[in-house]
Order: structure tokens, then sequence, then C-alpha cells
């Protein structure tokens, strides 16, 4: 027999392309009475489905779990109040000289990062009519002492357009 141009053999009566259907729905297709017979035997064959998690995500909920457990240990040791940029706020730091000496520093809060226990803040201040940005992670052993001063309302979460309005007051 020829083929046709489909690459099935044709079928009287009915068109090219209904042949290629019917021959390859015939590939696909299976008897009644074998399906239920295969279908039973299939069930007993494959072993059930075992998942499994990854090891990256439950190291990284472990971690996360050990992170929070060591902000609220902190939390519990002193008290730090909520922090936004906008606010002024006066610190004392220990300062990791000879001797270990208390500094106080007050400037406002143009930045804050959020990262669990690595959460940072940065703070700009005028020293000597510089302008200095000091970058403070929150929960430091270092700072003894967190105190806000002022309030600002402000619009961004970044503040680094105090950049350059500090810059054109000197």
């Amino acid at each position: 027999m020829s083929r046709d141009s489909s690459g099935g053999f044709p079928v009287p009566g009915l068109s090219p392309l209904a042949g290629m259907v019917s021959t390859s729905s015939s590939r696909c297709m299976t008897t009644a009475a074998s399906t239920t017979m295969d279908s039973s035997e299939s069930v007993t064959d494959v072993p059930p489905r075992i998942k499994f998690k990854r090891l990256d995500k439950t190291a990284k909920h472990i971690m996360q779990i050990l992170d929070k457990e060591a902000v609220e240990e902190v939390k519990g040791q002193r008290e730090i109040p909520d922090i936004k940029p906008g606010y002024i706020v006066q610190l004392k730091v220990e300062v990791p000289e000879n001797k270990q000496r208390v500094s106080t520093v007050k400037g406002i809060v143009i930045a804050r990062r959020n990262a669990g226990l690595n959460n940072t803040f940065r703070i700009r201040r005028m020293v000597a009519g510089v302008g200095v940005e000091s970058l403070f992670p929150l929960y430091s052993p270092n700072i003894k002492e967190i105190k806000v001063v002022d309030k600002k309302k402000v619009r961004r979460a970044k503040l680094y357009y105090l950049r350059n309005k500090m810059n054109a007051l000197r």
C-alpha cells in the first residue's frame, strides 16, 4: 500500500486530515478490556511517590527561627524603640578604644535596612560643619541606649536627598 501526503494510509471516503487523526488516535487508544487489566496491575507496580524537601529551604527555615530567637533575646535585655527614617535620635555608643568610652551621637535617621538580627540604620549628622554618616547595627551590644528626640514626618524610605540639602546649607 502506498502512503498519502500526511504520512498515514489512505482511508476511502475520508479526507486526508481525518485519515491522519484516525491513525494517530489508534496509536493512543486501547480497548476497554485491556485498560481494566492494565490499571489493576499498574497500581501495584508503581511505588508511592515520596516528596523530599530541599535541604537549602530547610536550612533557611532553621536560620530564620534562630534569628527570631536572637532578636527576642536582645529585646528582652534592653529597650529598643521603633526607629524610622526622619526620626532624630540620640545614641550612647561604647567606643572600643583602650578604655571603654561612651560617646553620644545625635543625628537624623536617613535609612533603615530590615534583615532580622542584622537590622541596620544610617544616621547623618553635622560635625564641624561637615556632614558625617554612620551606619549602626540596631542590635549591637556597643549601643547602650537609643533615645528618640524628635519625629519628623517624611514620605520616603531613604532620605539620601538630605546629603545634597545639608551641603547646600554650609
